[in-house]
C-alpha cells in the first residue's frame, strides 16, 4: 500500500491564566513549531481512468445430489440457498449486469463421465428481470455431479471479455467430484490469462478438504471465501459481493510484464498494475522520476497455493547504476492471504532545495529521470504444489510533486535537533511561566 504522510494537528485546552500576554506569546512559538512539521501530501492520482461499463456478476450455484442434507437450521441446503438467492435478486442494483450458472442440476444418472459435464447458464448475464429469475432459481432440485472446474470455465464465457473486473460467486456444499480440470488449475489459469476476473467463494458444508478448495479458488484470482452457517449469513454475504461488484469493477490493473534487467524493463506511468513473479524471482520496471517530484510504490504478491514457511517480499528502488534509493520488506511465516510493501522517494536537485524524502535515499536516478523498481520474492512451493504460473503480483505506482519531509526546510524547523531544541527551549518557558503564576497565587494569599 502506498503510504501518506498525515497532516498533524494540535489541540490545545485553553486554561485561565494571569499573564496573558506571555501564554499568548508561547501559543504562537508552538504553532509555528508545528508548522515545521509535514504537511498533508497529495493524494495519489489512482492510476488511468478505466473505460466505463455495467458491474458484471455470475453466481454459480451447485445444485448436486448433497445439496438435498438437511443441516442448516433444520433446513436443506438447497432450500436455504433458493430462498437468500431470492432475497438477492430482490435487492439487485439496478445497474448491475447479473447472471446465474448451475452445476450438477439437470443430468440424474450414474454415468460419472456424462454428469461431470452438467453445467449450464440458467439466466443469462445482463439486466434482470427478476420474476424470471426468481422463478428460474425456485424450480430447481439437487440431482448430479459437481463439476466446479468446468462450471468456472463457463461462467468466464458468461461474463465475457473487457477491461473492467468481473466477478463469480461461487456457492457450494463439497469440493469438485469430476477433476480433471482441478478447479484450482482453472481459476489460475483464468488469472494467468489475464482475465479481469475475480471468483468469491461460500462454503455450505465444513470439512477440510472443501475448505482448503475453496480458498485455493479465491486466493488465486484475489477473491474471498467464506464459511457459511445460516441462511442470514448466505443472503448478507451474496449481497454484499455483488454490492461490491458496483463499487470497484472500474478500477482493473494493466497488464505489464517485468524483466529482470532495468534497461529492458517496461516504463510505467503512474497507475495499478498486474504481472506474475515465478518463485524466488526478482521482476525490474521502469519509473520516470523528475527533479521536485517523489515517487510511490507499492507491491502485493498473493501465494494462491500452498507455499513454505517463511517467506518475504522485497520492493526497491535503485538508480541506473544499480546503487540502492531505498527499499520496503514484508516477511512473515505460514499461510496468508498477500504480503505488501512499500516505498517513497523522492528526486534530489528539487527547485525549493529540499533534499530528499527517504533517508536512505542517497543515489540519484538515471541521466533521464529513470528509477529502476525491482520486486523480489523469497516464497517456495510446498512438494508437489505446482509451480506454473507464477504468483499473482499487483504493482502500484505514482509519482506526485515531493512533499515537506521531515528533513525539510519549512520555516527552518522540522530536522531533528532544531526540532528538539525548539521544543525543550518551550517546555522551560512553560515551566518559568507557571511557576511564576504560583509565587503570585501565593503571595497574594498571604496578603489576604
Amino acid at each position: 500500500m502506498i503510504h501518506r504522510i498525515r497532516a498533524v494537528t494540535n489541540t490545545r485546552s485553553r486554561r485561565p491564566a494571569r499573564p496573558a500576554g506571555l501564554l499568548a506569546a508561547l501559543a504562537i512559538a508552538a504553532g509555528a513549531v508545528l508548522s515545521g512539521l509535514p504537511a498533508h501530501a497529495d493524494e495519489p492520482s489512482g492510476g488511468a481512468a478505466a473505460t466505463r461499463e455495467a458491474p458484471k456478476v455470475d453466481l454459480v450455484l451447485d445444485v448436486s445430489g448433497s445439496m438435498r442434507a438437511e443441516d442448516i437450521q433444520g433446513k436443506s441446503r438447497i432450500s436455504v440457498a433458493q430462498k437468500s438467492l431470492s432475497e438477492v435478486i430482490d435487492a439487485l442494483p439496478a445497474e448491475t449486469d447479473f447472471g446465474i450458472r448451475t452445476l450438477g442440476a439437470t443430468y440424474p444418472g450414474g454415468d460419472k463421465a456424462e454428469g461431470c459435464k452438467d453445467t449450464k447458464q440458467l439466466f443469462p448475464v445482463g439486466k434482470t428481470n427478476k420474476v424470471e429469475a426468481k422463478t428460474a432459481v425456485a424450480t430447481l432440485r439437487p440431482t448430479g455431479w459437481t463439476p466446479i472446474g468446468l462450471a468456472l470455465r463457463g461462467a468466464a464465457q458468461d461474463l465475457g471479455d473487457g477491461p473492467t473486473t468481473r466477478r463469480v460467486v461461487l456457492i457450494t456444499d463439497g469440493e469438485d467430484s469430476c477433476a480433471p480440470p482441478d478447479p484450482c488449475d482453472v481459476a489460475r489459469e483464468l488469472a494467468a490469462r489475464g482475465i479481469p476476473l475475480v471468483v468469491d467463494t461460500l462454503g455450505l458444508a465444513h470439512d477440510d478438504k472443501t475448505r482448503q478448495q475453496l480458498l485455493c479458488i479465491a486466493n488465486a484470482t484475489g477473491g474471498t471465501y467464506t464459511d457459511v452457517r445460516t441462511q442470514e449469513q448466505l443472503t448478507q454475504k451474496v449481497t454484499q459481493l455483488v454490492g461490491r461488484a458496483a463499487e470497484t469493477h472500474n478500477v482493473t490493473p494493466a497488464k505489464t510484464t517485468g524483466t529482470d534487467k532495468c534497461e529492458t524493463a517496461p516504463v510505467l506511468t503512474p497507475g495499478v498494475y498486474a504481472d506474475r513473479e515465478k518463485f524466488s524471482e526478482h521482476r525490474v520496471y521502469r519509473v520516470p522520476v523528475k527533479p521536485g517530484q517523489e515517487l510511490r510504490a507499492s507491491v502485493s504478491v498473493t501465494p494462491d497455493r500452498a507455499v513454505a514457511r517463511d517467506y518475504g517480499v522485497l520492493l526497491q528502488a535503485t538508480d541506473a547504476a544499480g546503487q540502492e534509493l531505498v527499499r520496503g520488506t514484508d516477511a512473515g511465516s505460514g499461510r496468508t492471504d498477500v504480503a505488501s510493501t512499500g516505498v517513497r522517494w523522492s528526486a534530489p536537485g528539487t527547485t525549493d532545495g529540499s533534499r530528499s524524502a527517504s533517508p536512505s535515499a542517497t543515489g540519484k536516478p538515471g541521466a533521464d529521470g529513470t528509477v529502476c523498481l525491482i520486486v523480489s520474492n523469497s516464497f517456495a512451493a510446498q512438494a508437489g504444489v505446482q509451480a506454473e504460473p507464477g504468483l499473482p503480483l499487483e504493482l502500484t505506482v505514482d509519482v506526485a510533486a515531493a512533499s515537506p519531509a521531515p528533513d525539510g526546510p519549512a520555516m527552518g524547523l522540522g530536522r531533528g535537533w532544531i526540532l528538539l531544541l525548539t521544543l525543550t527551549l518551550a517546555g522551560l518557558l512553560t515551566g518559568l511561566v507557571f511557576g511564576w503564576v504560583a509565587r503570585w497565587r501565593i503571595a497574594v494569599w498571604r496578603e489576604n
